[in-house]
């Protein structure tokens, strides 16, 4: 999924130091998801702060 490194759930885990999706779904959710099953991400939210506080 390209869409990761924008999204706000996108973390940095220093335990496996490297990126890691921290949404909390379960196991059916995560097969989909590494499967391809989605279009897009069901939990992707954008992380650009700057992009979100213009439309305010």
């Amino acid at each position: 999924m390209h869409e990761c490194e924008t999204c706000a759930y996108y973390d940095y885990d220093e335990e496996f130091e490297c990126y890691v999706c921290a949404v909390n779904m379960d196991e059916d959710e995560y097969a989909k998801l590494i499967q391809g099953q989605y279009k897009r991400c069901p939990y992707y939210h954008d992380g650009n702060e700057y992009k979100i506080a213009q439309k305010q």
